[in-house]
């Protein structure tokens, strides 16, 4: 524990975050510190390990936090480092195991990543399996990292705008509750029985977990053999179309995200295999991810929109989601919002050329009050991976000309259309009378002076934030009086501040009026 809280690690977190707050204000330098250049920022990370590598893969999804050298440099971050001691690895694994179930262990990993590294084993039933084993001490640290994490972003809080300062706390938030989830194998054991049983009929493999061998520090679970999605040379020698299976992928994922509501919030390569029958395996269910109904459907709305190009719509879906705040002026963001997607859909520009001018664009965003919202943060990250797969392939690959047509046609099932015709007209019929009903109560409640307006959170948010404002200078007005009557109560040479202190601030109670 003391390890985790020493100055050096502190300071060095400190000078991290720093550079995080001097890039996203867009300062040069605050006393005599500077933000920290790209490639030194990515070794700083790699050296505070897994709670700094995790935050940074999520920090690579902000586009209007960070230009595009330390963007690409947060990209480059892979969740990989050296193997456990060897008197590491036999605490854990005494303590995950209390009687040897394998005929066969072997103890060099075949992948080593920051929350845990994995093995191949074969169990006394003969059974081929991958072992994962949580890291020593890894949950203490992750902690300790949190604590260290809130208590100096609540020192830079006050120095951040309204929306800033929203966004950053959702991905603080976000990261906090999901790493100490990952870190927890037996959550990830109940994860992936969930997505097994919830995912069963869309075509894609899952590993089969062996229950009675997992717990909190290992879990246990069939051997499943492919080639990184991402390995061009590999499925190019097995014969394997990449376009289908990344089709299957996108629908996959237009699934979960759209449809049911539970999706994997880390897709990234290593996670992503394919087997010699063209199967699509998913591994690593540590990131998972539930979407609230309201969410759901705000992004349906938005993919709907963005395919029709109704940019009002799409703006106000995405204040429903929460991503532009809710005052933002309608007509600018529908514009800004016009031109990202005319470059995006331009088939003639070049991946850099896109890249390019997209960043100008979210340059000229910057003051605009854009926020965060947790729900959103794993939305964006996922899909930004997946475009990053389907660029491995394809030039100028981008979600808006390749990926959007895809999720169009998910939204009908999204939004419980059926099948056929007759399927739909049965399911209307069915459903009308307690349409009527509800037309009924309505119409009654609203004879009888009772019916209710209901307002989103975002609206409610946005009610408080502008009465607060609205408020305060009148609030302070009053305390100013209040502070002027006593003074001139006093007598003497107080009676004279106090008057003066008075009519200032009767003055400016009549300017707000």
């Amino acid at each position: 524990m003391k390890n985790n809280y020493s100055l050096l690690r502190i300071y060095k977190i400190f000078i991290l975050l720093l550079s995080f707050f001097l890039l996203i204000k867009k300062k040069p330098s605050f006393l005599w510190f500077r933000p920290l250049p790209p490639k030194e920022m990515r070794k700083s990370i790699i050296v505070l390990g897994a709670s700094f590598i995790k935050l940074a893969q999520v920090l690579a999804t902000r586009a209007d936090f960070f230009d595009e050298e330390y963007l690409e440099e947060l990209k480059r971050l892979h969740d990989e480092l050296p193997p456990m001691e060897e008197k590491e690895f036999e605490s854990v694994f005494t303590q995950a195991f209390k009687k040897n179930p394998f005929a066969y262990f072997d103890k060099t990993p075949i992948a080593s990543a920051s929350i845990g590294q994995v093995h191949r084993a074969v169990l006394k039933n003969g059974k081929e399996v991958a072992v994962k084993l949580r890291r020593f001490g890894i949950e203490k640290r992750i902690r300790s990292d949190i604590k260290i994490l809130r208590s100096i972003n609540f020192i830079f809080r006050p120095l951040f705008s309204e929306y800033t300062k929203n966004s950053i706390e959702a991905v603080i938030n976000e990261f906090a509750d999901m790493i100490v989830q990952e870190v927890d194998l037996s959550r990830e054991l109940y994860n992936l029985k969930k997505f097994s049983k919830t995912y069963a009929h869309c075509n894609i493999l899952f590993p089969t977990p062996y229950e009675e061998n997992c717990s909190e520090d290992a879990l246990v679970m069939s051997y499943m053999d492919g080639v990184r999605f991402d390995d061009k040379k590999a499925l190019k020698e097995l014969g394997i179309d990449f376009h289908p299976i990344l089709e299957r992928l996108i629908n996959f994922y237009a699934e979960q995200m759209l449809v049911v509501g539970l999706f994997h919030a880390d897709p990234h390569p290593g996670n992503l295999l394919v087997d010699k029958k063209e199967n699509l395996i998913l591994l690593d269910f540590g990131m998972v991810k539930r979407i609230d109904n309201e969410t759901r459907i705000a992004i349906i709305e938005m993919i709907k929109s963005a395919y029709e190009k109704n940019y009002d719509l799409y703006i106000t879906s995405a204040k429903r989601l929460g991503v532009i705040a809710y005052e933002a002026p309608k007509a600018a963001m529908a514009e800004l919002v016009e031109n990202m997607f005319e470059i995006f859909s331009d088939e003639h520009l070049s991946a850099i050329n896109m890249q390019r001018l997209a960043f100008e664009l979210l340059e000229s965003m910057r003051d605009l009050p854009f926020k965060l919202p947790q729900e959103a943060i794993y939305i964006l990250r996922a899909s930004a991976i997946i475009e990053g797969l389907g660029t491995t392939y394809i030039e100028n690959f981008n979600g808006v000309k390749d990926i959007l047509p895809i999720l169009q046609k998910n939204i009908p099932r999204a939004l419980g259309y059926k099948d056929s015709l007759f399927e739909m007209i049965l399911e209307e019929i069915k459903e009308s009378p307690y349409v009527a009903k509800d037309f009924k109560t309505t119409i009654k409640k609203a004879s009888e002076g009772n019916l209710q307006v209901e307002m989103s959170p975002l609206q409610i948010e946005w009610l408080k934030k502008e009465t607060k404002e609205y408020l305060r200078p009148i609030v302070l007005s009053f305390a100013v009086m209040l502070l002027a009557i006593m003074l001139v109560e006093l007598g003497g040479v107080w009676q004279g501040v106090g008057v003066i202190l008075f009519a200032a601030a009767f003055l400016k109670l009549l300017f707000i009026s």
